[in-house]
């Protein structure tokens, strides 16, 4: 019996009423473009499902998914087509020319043959017609799914193998980033282009003065300097374009090592992750330092020194506005804002901006906050903090301390000199070492061959003496510090009389001095308690060296216009003797003042006592009764009381002009005068 005929056996007339697909796919677009021969064949199994029965309106196509690797790894919209309509019954059969082309993913695959066994629907390869509700058609497909996989691993495995032994050696030759190209012997160079070399120093530069990589951006944008990019691949391959510096861009340069002449390899990983679906994501993770497979420094030609490099990184770690310590220097008016430290949890204090339009910042931590208690670890004032810190540093920028930086400069200055004689010493006899064996091979008789070789050999070999160490001595002087002249120096401490001025100026802003202070500091640590004045706050510089600093919190505004206790006890012992004015007339003349420096008047000096309860000189001397007191005896209006006081018919006093009536009744005048006024 033909295969053709005995495979349709297993083809039902209820398998030939529903569709047949032909899944069509090619791992990458190169096999697409160069390996048409088999994308042919798959596209040939239409002719297959008609010889097995099927009508040609019931063949579909699906070849969505080439170009799209089956390995599981990205989303293929035409396999999720496919499993989507064996999933509704309408598929008799799926047609792939061998079973890895449906999946190589074993967890993909095996979800696609468990639903075509349970719709009964076949699968048919190259080889033959496969029905999932046969054990032994299932163990076959299993397999061949197994051995599929294994071998995208192995030979994935081969691939990677042999990169990394070659990475190791530093000869893997990869896409260079814009500024590097390779040499006729395959070593990486700077790029000849030197408006592209300028292009990439440029970036490094404005990243040093304005320490952002924004600040990049916003110069490259202002100065309207386009950024070159050279394209890899495809039918734009090694061309260069000009374009637009963006962000991402600027970020990738500070963050690529090979700028800093670094060979590396691994330094990202892939990160796998799983959607609602069930669906694998992946994720590129950056690796640090010490995860990377492959690191080679000094291994070509660099634009920046690695400590450059990884001083760079530093400051893009701080200048993250989402981390425990953000610190970009912002325009506003808390000078330590990003450096402030909670000394009780050790995260990093936030800003907060109080009062009428904000103008009275806060250092706070919001640590306890975060973790649920509802309450800060500490907070202390801004402006009490930045005002010992500037005055810190302005101490530390005197004249008297430029000098002495000065001298030690000079002292260093004097000690290189010593050993840079030794090195004239040792590079004048280098040379003449070189004069020598040149005068010896001139000298020499040219007939005499074996004379003039070694003549010429130790003639080359002083030449590279001479050479190393001339190279060797410009690396010595290329460590050395900076020396000023004696006119640099003069400007210096000129310079340093000024820097309070210039300090303090309008035209200083915030930014400039927060970088100035980030400069010198490396962060600033606040112990303080809730309740206590006093607090401490800890300089940590970036030499190392670190101190303390006590401080006082200012008073609150409340305690600001309160009177002090001295001015209560002396209103308190005056006015047993004298009314408000005359108190008031003798705490001027004895030189004390209100909270808010005025003098004392007869109404502040009665708010005193009615704030702090302490009774007047006519409470305290009254012997009789009041006008209302004297009223309610009566049975009276306070009116009446005045109109017979008046008359002389109820008795009354004033002890001073201005105080009140002082009425001295006894029970039986009492009588009287109520028998007197009805």
């Amino acid at each position: 019996m033909p295969p053709l005929i005995q495979m349709s056996l297993k083809v039902t007339p209820n398998q030939l009423n529903r569709d047949a697909i032909i899944y069509v796919r090619q791992s990458t677009i190169a096999q697409v473009r160069q390996n048409r021969e088999s994308t042919q064949r798959q596209y040939g199994l239409q002719e297959k499902a008609s010889l097995l029965g099927w009508d040609p309106s019931r063949i579909q196509i699906i070849d969505e998914d080439l170009g799209i690797s089956g390995s599981g790894r990205e989303k293929r919209h035409g396999f999720q087509q496919l499993v989507a309509s064996v999933s509704l019954g309408e598929v008799g059969a799926v047609f792939g020319l061998e079973i890895s082309r449906l999946a190589r993913s074993s967890a993909d695959l095996m979800k696609l043959l468990e639903l075509c066994g349970l719709f009964h629907t076949l699968v048919v390869d190259e080889d033959g017609i496969y029905d999932m509700s046969d054990i032994n058609d299932r163990l076959v497909l299993g397999l061949k799914g197994t051995m599929g996989e294994a071998e995208l691993f192995i030979l994935r495995s081969r691939m990677l193998g042999g990169k990394e032994s070659a990475a190791a050696r530093g000869e893997l030759r990869s896409p260079l980033p814009v500024g590097f190209t390779y040499d006729p012997n395959k070593k990486i160079i700077k790029d000849p282009d030197e408006q592209i070399r300028n292009a990439i120093e440029m970036v490094f530069s404005v990243f040093r003065t304005q320490g952002s990589a924004y600040g990049v951006v916003r110069y490259f944008s202002e100065n309207q300097v386009r950024f070159p990019k050279r394209a890899y691949g495809g039918a734009w391959d090694g061309k260069l374009t000009w374009a637009t510096l963006t962000h991402s861009r600027v970020l990738g340069i500070l963050h690529n090592p090979s700028y800093a002449g670094a060979y590396v390899y691994g330094r990202y990983r892939d990160q796998k992750t799983v959607d609602r679906e069930g669906r694998y994501l992946h994720h590129t993770v950056r690796l640090p330092k010490d995860e990377w497979k492959v690191f080679i420094p000094n291994h070509h030609d660099a634009y920046i020194s690695w400590d450059e490099y990884e001083f760079n990184l530093k400051v893009l770690s701080s200048n993250l506005t989402n981390g425990e310590k953000s610190a970009p220097a912002r325009e506003g008016a808390a000078l330590l804002q990003g450096i402030v430290l909670c000394g009780k949890c050790g995260r990093g204090m936030s800003v907060r901006y109080t009062g009428n339009g904000g103008i009275r910042p806060i250092y706070e931590c919001k640590g306890r906050w975060e973790h649920g208690n509802k309450a800060i670890c500490t907070s202390i004032p801004a402006p009490v903090a930045d005002e010992a810190v500037s005055d810190k540093i302005l101490s530390l920028m005197k004249p008297s301390e430029f000098e002495i930086a000065l001298k030690l400069i000079r002292n260093v200055a004097d000690a290189d000199h010593t050993s840079d004689r030794q090195w004239e010493l040792a590079l004048e006899r280098a040379k003449y070492d070189a004069s020598r064996a040149e005068r010896q091979y001139m000298l020499a008789e040219p007939e005499n061959r074996l004379v003039v070789r070694t003549l010429e050999s130790a003639w080359n070999e002083k030449l590279q003496e001479f050479e190393q160490l001339q190279a060797d001595y410009a690396s010595h002087c290329s460590q050395k510090p900076w020396q000023p002249s004696d006119n640099e120096r003069e400007e210096i401490v000129k310079l340093a009389e000024s820097i309070p001025d210039i300090w303090n100026a309008p035209s200083s802003s915030f930014k400039d001095k927060k970088r100035i202070i980030r400069i010198l500091l490396e962060d600033v640590t606040v112990m303080a308690e809730p309740g206590k004045p006093e607090f401490t706050i800890g300089l940590r510089y970036r030499s190392g060296y670190s101190e303390s600093i006590c401080l006082t919190k200012p008073r609150k505004r409340c305690d600001a216009v309160r009177h002090t206790d001295a001015t209560i006890d002396k209103v308190r012992e005056l006015s047993i003797s004298m009314d408000d004015a005359e108190v008031a007339t003798y705490m001027n003349g004895c030189g004390f003042r209100t909270s808010a420096g005025k003098l004392f008047t007869g109404d502040s000096i009665q708010w005193i006592r009615y704030k702090h309860h302490i009774p007047s000189l006519y409470q305290s001397s009254r012997s009789g009764f009041s006008v209302n007191e004297t009223a309610v005896l009566l049975g009276i209006t306070p009116g009446k009381v005045y109109y017979y006081i008046d008359k002389g018919i109820i008795p009354a006093i004033k002890q001073r002009p201005g105080w009140p009536w002082e009425i001295s009744v006894d029970d039986a005048k009492i009588v009287e005068l109520r028998n007197l006024l009805q």
